[in-house]
């Protein structure tokens, strides 16, 4: 991406609020953890790296006007910050991953005092944020090879830049495979339509051939032969493989097993929770019913008709051809195969 999702300038976090994309970029502030948590909650950023960083970034923003001297009492303000911060998007593994990085560096540095733990804490933002575009290109330099030339594939949610510092996951092998994509047909993904929205956007920039589709045109098109594999994202892999990621990602890998289409998920090892054996036990996140009830203010339906929205499904790892890390391809990824790359 040409622009940075999330960034550390001025001496406070801004990122874009993705909730008025594409009429208008637009970087917010925000100072507090009250006001990251807000911005994870409501959306302004969203993606599970992405999400992961602005969480290690209000992990600081939380203690940094701290006036405690005592280390414990410096302990407990941290632990005030990450439990705000955990409540915000339940289901993204990369924010707990962060949260538990701040609150182990804290622990390591002990003996320092509170100032220079501070410091510290904000040089471990800092470097997940940096990290995360390092492993988001390795993730798409891996994934290329799967990618072969005058591919057309399909993708759902968004996975781009603007669900990481500024690569992109599923997206991240896109652009590493641009010279051998012929078309990426791009799910709408209701009831947020961030692919219309936002990976439209990011492949549009990007000057990569994109077709926006409805989220029930998939499998036409797969019966057509118009659609060589598929890509896509995570917010969560159990042990075992059996992953998370946007409602409507289970549809899509059900309809591809159908047809013999390869479906691949693009994800750093940080997505990964290995205390989880099976998906089953993922937590799903439970979002607003005006969220299907309205698009962007209008509503679509009967006034305050009784609404189902899971943010989130899971697909089962026998449905998954490959999951594409920074440390390798997990191909048919089983228990075995993710404790093996991820040298556990």
């Amino acid at each position: 991406m040409k622009y940075e999702t999330i960034r550390w300038k001025n001496n406070c976090v801004e990122l874009i609020d993705q909730r008025i994309l594409p009429q208008k970029l637009k970087y917010v502030k925000c100072n507090t953890a009250k006001d990251i948590f807000d911005a994870i909650k409501k959306m302004k950023i969203r993606g599970a790296p992405a999400i992961g960083i602005a969480g290690a970034f209000g992990v600081y923003l939380g203690i940094r006007k701290s006036k405690t001297k005592d280390f414990l009492k410096f302990t407990r303000e941290i632990k005030k910050s990450v439990s705000l911060l955990s409540r915000s998007r339940p289901t993204a593994r990369n924010l707990f991953w962060a949260l538990e990085k701040m609150e182990s560096a804290a622990a390591k540095h002990k003996n320092k005092s509170i100032e220079i733990i501070k410091n510290i804490l904000l040089k471990e933002a800092q470097k997940i944020l940096e990290d995360d575009n390092k492993i988001c290109k390795q993730i798409g330099k891996n994934g290329k090879v799967l990618i072969k030339k005058g591919c057309n594939l399909l993708t759902h949610c968004n996975a781009g830049g603007l669900a990481t510092a500024s690569y992109g996951t599923a997206l991240g092998v896109v652009f590493s495979s641009k010279k051998n994509i012929n078309l990426v047909y791009v799910d709408e993904t209701r009831p947020r339509l961030q692919g219309a929205i936002l990976t439209g956007w990011e492949l549009s920039k990007n000057k990569i051939p994109v077709k926006i589709i409805c989220d029930n045109m998939a499998a036409s098109l797969m019966a057509k032969g118009k659609i060589d594999a598929v890509v896509v994202g995570a917010d969560r892999i159990s042990a075992n493989g059996d992953t998370a990621n946007k409602i409507g990602t289970y549809n899509v890998a059900v309809i591809a097993k159908y047809h013999k289409i390869p479906f691949y998920v693009a994800a750093p090892v940080s997505t990964f929770d290995l205390f989880l054996k099976s998906g089953k036990e993922i937590p799903i996140e439970q979002r607003e019913k005006d969220e299907v009830r309205l698009i962007r203010g209008r509503s679509i339906t009967v006034k305050n008709i009784d609404v189902e929205n899971p943010s989130f499904d899971v697909t089962p790892a026998k449905l998954v051809k490959a999951i594409i890390t920074e440390k390798g391809i997990i191909r048919k990824p089983d228990r075995k195969r993710i404790a093996k790359i991820l040298g556990k």
